[in-house]
């Protein structure tokens, strides 16, 4: 969450005006304003696929909060998720989901400080768990390392540089000034929300030393009262709702406005039809993979290492327009998606988190083409001044 907070904060400062004066609403159509078709093409499929697992993991993770409150399995809180939020985005559409947002996040808030307060009174607070737990779980940067925390804190900050939801948000707001405001507000939000969630997950752990840590918020449900259960229940629920609503309204928006407006160009009523169909298999399509998920925490960062390649092109062709090359912005985002998904699928190799090859696979790759073609360039001009200069020197003897 801290890196969330400063993704905001940088986002805010650094490319909220760039992105609402380009007047588009998805990523992918800002950054072909910089490059061209193929990288916006490139740069779609590329966050359709990181939004598609950004879902499984939201599917798995809010099957546990439903499984606890409704007692039944897995999957089938799976499919309630799947139906339920489709039904959300298919017709209410972003007007309605953003009205939604803003509703469940207020409850959502509530719900976790509950949380916090049943989780506090059942340790005792805070100093029985650092008697009682090893004392990584209370340090910095716990057992996992500065370079992982470094990987994971810079790929939060540059997923959110790309992310189309977030543009989709930045978009609809009145003036590129207010959507500055919106992002300073999502920071300060986000720091705090996050201590608290951790504290909660570490008390769970402390109570629930052998539990899935799936469970870690849900399982604070049945330690309350009726009534305090049914709220923190219906935030839970209602947030996950939330989280699915946004992305998969955020991959049809993609998918519209990127494949099928220009390639089939429909009227208004068929593009609204053939949305709310694209919705129904994008509700669906994470269901498929929910079940070969090895682990939440990894493949939630995974997805934003798939995201943070784009921000890097994206900040190339902002800020540094001599590498603004169509064909290498392509090829580096095709490498970068292949080469992290590859490493993320080895385990991260010799300790090297795939976040690390996400951000500099496409610098790399269009460093190389930069050279390559300047190279290739400096090459033609000379042999052009060559042919000019003995043309020059012929025409000068024969005279």
């Amino acid at each position: 969450m801290l890196g969330a907070s400063i993704g905001f904060l940088l986002f805010g400062l650094f490319m909220v005006r760039k992105l609402y004066e380009s007047g588009e609403y998805t990523i992918s159509a800002a950054i072909a304003q910089k490059y061209g078709k193929s990288t916006m093409l490139t740069v779609s499929v590329i966050m359709i696929y990181a939004l598609l697992l950004v879902n499984v993991g939201n599917y798995v993770s809010g099957a546990a909060a439903i499984a606890t409150a409704l007692h039944v399995s897995l999957p089938l809180a799976m499919c309630i998720i799947a139906v339920v939020s489709t039904f959300y985005y298919v017709f209410g559409g972003l007007k309605g989901v953003a009205w939604v947002t803003i509703l469940h996040s207020a409850i959502k808030v509530i719900g976790v400080f509950i949380i916090l307060f049943v989780a506090m009174s059942l340790t005792g607070g805070v100093a029985p768990m650092q008697a009682k737990l090893p004392a990584h779980y209370f340090t910095w940067d716990g057992k996992i390392g500065f370079t992982t925390i470094f990987a994971w804190t810079f790929g939060t900050v540059g997923a959110i540089f790309s992310t189309q939801f977030i543009v989709q948000a930045i978009s609809s707001t009145p003036s590129a000034n207010e959507a500055r405001k919106a992002t300073f507000y999502a920071a300060a939000f986000c720091l705090p929300l996050g201590l608290v969630l951790a504290l909660s997950g570490v008390a769970a752990k402390y109570l629930y030393p052998d539990m899935n840590s799936l469970y870690a918020l849900p399982v604070f449900l049945e330690k309350m009262p009726p009534l305090a259960s049914a709220f923190v229940t219906t935030s839970l629920v209602a947030s996950i709702f939330v989280s699915v609503c946004t992305v998969a309204l955020a991959i049809a928006s993609l998918v519209v406005r990127d494949f099928y407006v220009p390639y089939w160009k429909p009227t208004a009523e068929r593009e609204l039809k053939m949305t709310r169909l694209f919705s129904v298999l994008i509700g669906v399509i994470p269901l498929v993979f929910v079940f070969f998920v090895p682990e939440i925490l990894k493949l939630s960062f995974f997805t934003r290492a798939l995201r943070l390649s784009i921000t890097m092109v994206a900040m190339m062709g902002f800020y540094l327009p001599l590498f603004s090359s169509n064909r290498g912005a392509t090829i580096g985002l095709i490498g970068a998606a292949i080469s992290t998904t590859v490493w993320y699928l080895l385990g991260n190799p010799f300790g090297i988190d795939n976040m690390y090859v996400a951000a500099l696979t496409p610098l790399v790759v269009m460093a190389i083409e930069r050279l390559v073609h300047h190279g290739a360039r400096t090459a033609a001009i000379a042999q052009t001044d060559d042919a000019a200069t003995q043309s020059k020197a012929f025409a000068e003897r024969t005279s």
